[in-house]
């Protein structure tokens, strides 16, 4: 008996990752319209999941304020630090004072996404980019099936398909430019987690496991499901140290389809997006 070619091969492996790539992609839709919900906010399993992330980070639970959307969180949110200033005290090799909250949430955040990048059974992008040959060189950018078809590797396909097509949709679609309409725009904004917008890393790893391309450490796993029912609960929220601001999801959004994307990216179309206090971004 002859052994197999590597076209054998290929098209022995190749229809599990079609499969596989068809299952993401609707597990993906149903992630963005988990993100794009314009349905009330479940308070209490937000507050819930919120809770528990304040005890993952040490700290006690807060009190709640719940608002109606970014703007009305602004007179609430003055003393939190903006991304630079945060940025500024994780590099400073001698911060001044204690951390706060942001800081303590943003280590929570990054030591569970090293874990669960850690639990995926092939190499994950999100933190060791996958380059081919001894060369090391990207793996071409195509379309998904043309991508399979060309032997790139399914979890390359996933990132670029989930993980990068979600965070284009939820990002620069979505909350980048609702920030840039709040006064003082989006470096003068204090730092905030995004609720149902964080779907495009909680959905990548969501979806890793349900096709069974992850398996992760159990605590690792009780996080993801926290960070997941919060996805699915609720919108942006700022931690403080007693307070935490919540802003209920918004009560409209339009958007329309990204021209030339091959993932189903998505925007905001203009005047697309209203808070349930009335409010629109002005960028928008």
């Amino acid at each position: 008996m002859t052994a197999p070619t590597r076209h054998d091969e290929a098209a022995t492996l190749s229809p599990t990752s079609r499969e596989l790539w068809r299952q993401a992609e609707v597990i993906r839709q149903e992630w963005l319209g988990y993100a794009l919900s314009t349905e009330p906010a479940d308070r209490l399993t937000t507050e819930q999941c919120l809770t528990a992330i304040y005890a993952r980070a040490g700290r006690r639970e807060p009190r709640f304020a719940w608002v109606d959307s970014p703007a009305a969180a602004l007179p609430l949110i003055q003393r939190l630090p903006t991304l630079d200033q945060l940025l500024q005290w994780v590099r400073d090799p001698v911060p001044a004072g204690p951390p706060t909250p942001a800081s303590d949430v943003a280590t929570v955040a990054s030591r569970l996404r090293a874990a669960l990048s850690d639990g995926v059974r092939h190499t994950d992008p999100e933190l060791s980019p996958v380059r081919r040959g001894r060369a090391r060189e990207p793996w071409p950018d195509l379309p998904p099936q043309d991508a399979l078809d060309r032997q790139v590797p399914l979890g390359v396909v996933l990132h670029r398909g989930v993980r990068n097509a979600l965070h284009r949709s939820l990002v620069p679609g979505f909350t980048q430019p609702v920030r840039a309409g709040l006064p003082g725009g989006d470096r003068e904004t204090p730092v905030c987690w995004y609720g149902q917008q964080d779907a495009f890393w909680v959905g990548y790893y969501d979806i890793l496991h349900r096709l069974g391309l992850a398996a992760y450490p159990a605590e690792a796993s009780d996080q993801l499901r926290t960070w997941i029912d919060l996805a699915r609960s609720g919108g942006w929220w700022w931690p403080g140290s007693t307070v935490c601001v919540v802003v209920e999801r918004p009560a409209v959004i339009h958007t329309e389809p990204v021209p030339g994307s091959w993932y189903d990216e998505i925007r905001l179309r203009p005047d697309g997006v209203r808070y349930r206090d009335g409010w629109r971004p002005p960028s928008c």
